[in-house]
């Protein structure tokens, strides 16, 4: 894919949300190579600006970059839009300290963009593809990055009493961005405008640039442009501040209350893992290893290796043990924070029957990956007989699933009696049939 930049030079003018300026922002046509350069024309010698997570000053309730004397507020959004679009090469100049806050979201930088006319260059885009995963944690909020050949960002937002929980999984395009983020708005908790006031922030707050919460109750100038605006926004924030890597980043975010701060903090540890690839400090990932028959238990990491599921249907957390060469002891921890509890139930959470046969299957299909040592193929599942549930499945418990293959034709096919027990009692069980697919077949 080539490099964008616009066609012709466009501009904006607002308020500011936290200092309360009246600003003038520019987009300008930049060459290939060139980046995103922040360009601060109300200082002497108008000095640049790259947004890099190495330059971050300030994470309270917006992202703040500076270099020297020259300092930029409130990057994100205007960061989050250009990213979203697709547009690689531009000179950003400013003539005051923050970005306009127009009406909260994204979508007058993308009218703007899109005014300007994105066009393609003579340079190919070059991308961080990440290759091993990260995580980072702050408090009650988690970011996960897992490799990926896209960008993908699966975000729950909630609030500390749990009013507003919301959960959103999208695949980042242009198409995706302006049509499904680009126009969420930001909100802000009641109680915590007081505080903010205090700290010398949103002197350009209104109802104009946000959506305020106050109990279960919305205050905004308009009704909600999205039923889960709030999660949405957390989205375009997430890419926002991960364009401060440099480069536009293929992998798969998966963000539990994020905020600028963990968004800066896992964005530092993308950049960390760029360096040190880029100066040949990290060795080369190796090659998936089969389950060899020494092994006698698999951690996480060995199970990923193994079979391709990834969040959020990764349903085994641990092998425990490994009976012969047919049979094995898995467990999986159950917890409110698992996705489907959402709607199964919300008042009554329990685990949904199908996603334990699941987790039956997958235990299944690592003893058959290890008993016919595949080095690749993924088992796919054919069909189940016998199913039985017998009680229900709660946040708390750890489900035991003992799996042993009872019958094989050839190394592609294979029957397997599976069972799930917690605390010793048996909560469902089955007789299961799946084949392995080689990679080149799928």
């Amino acid at each position: 894919m080539k490099q964008r930049t616009l066609a012709r030079e466009v501009s904006i003018q607002g308020k500011a949300l936290h200092t309360g300026e009246q600003v003038t922002l520019t987009l300008k046509p930049a060459p290939a190579d060139h980046g995103v350069v922040f360009k601060r024309i109300d200082l002497n010698g108008a000095p640049e600006l790259k947004p890099r997570v190495d330059f971050v000053a300030d994470l309270v309730r917006a992202t703040t970059i500076q270099d020297g004397h020259a300092k930029v507020h409130t990057v994100e959004h205007v960061l989050s839009a250009l990213h979203g679009c697709g547009v690689d090469n531009v000179m950003i100049e400013m003539n005051a300290s923050e970005a306009p806050i127009m009406d909260g979201s994204a979508k007058p930088y993308v009218n703007l963009i899109l005014e300007g006319e994105p066009v393609e260059q003579d340079k190919e885009r070059e991308y961080f593809t990440l290759e091993t995963p990260i995580s980072v944690t702050k408090g009650d909020s988690s970011i996960i990055a897992l490799p990926c050949d896209e960008l993908k960002i699966s975000c729950t937002s909630a609030d500390d009493r749990g009013i507003h929980t919301q959960h959103l999984s999208l695949s980042i395009d242009p198409d995706v961005y302006i049509t499904q983020i680009a126009a969420a708005r930001t909100f802000t908790i009641y109680e915590d405008i007081e505080e903010l006031l205090k700290l010398g922030k949103i002197k350009g707050g209104s109802l104009d640039c946000a959506v305020v919460i106050k109990g279960d109750k919305i205050l905004s100038k308009e009704p909600l442009r999205f039923k889960d605006e709030f999660v949405r926004h957390k989205i375009l924030d997430i890419i926002g501040d991960i364009m401060l890597l440099g480069m536009p980043l293929k992998a798969h975010i998966v963000a539990t209350r994020p905020g600028h701060a963990i968004n800066a903090q896992l964005t530092k540890a993308l950049f960390e893992e760029m360096e040190a690839r880029k100066k040949n400090k990290k060795k080369k990932k190796p090659a998936a290893l089969p389950v060899q028959a020494t092994e006698t238990s698999l951690d996480i990491r060995r199970i990923l290796d193994t079979i391709p599921h990834r969040y959020p249907f990764v349903l085994i957390d641990r092998v425990v043990e490994f009976v012969g060469d047919d049979e094995l002891v898995a467990i999986k921890n159950v917890t409110i924070n698992e996705p489907y509890f959402m709607g199964h139930f919300p008042t009554n959470p329990v685990m949904p029957g199908v996603l334990q046969l699941e987790a039956m299957a997958q235990a299944a299909g690592i003893a058959l990956l290890r008993k016919v040592s595949k080095t690749s193929g993924t088992p796919f599942f054919m069909s189940a007989d016998k199913v039985k549930f017998r009680k229900p499945v709660r946040p708390g418990d750890q489900l035991i699933i003992n799996a042993k293959i009872i019958k094989m034709r050839g190394e592609k096919l294979a029957t397997a009696q599976a069972n799930c027990t917690v605390a010793g009692q048996v909560v469902s069980s089955a007789e299961l049939m799946f084949a392995i697919v080689d990679e080149s077949e799928t």
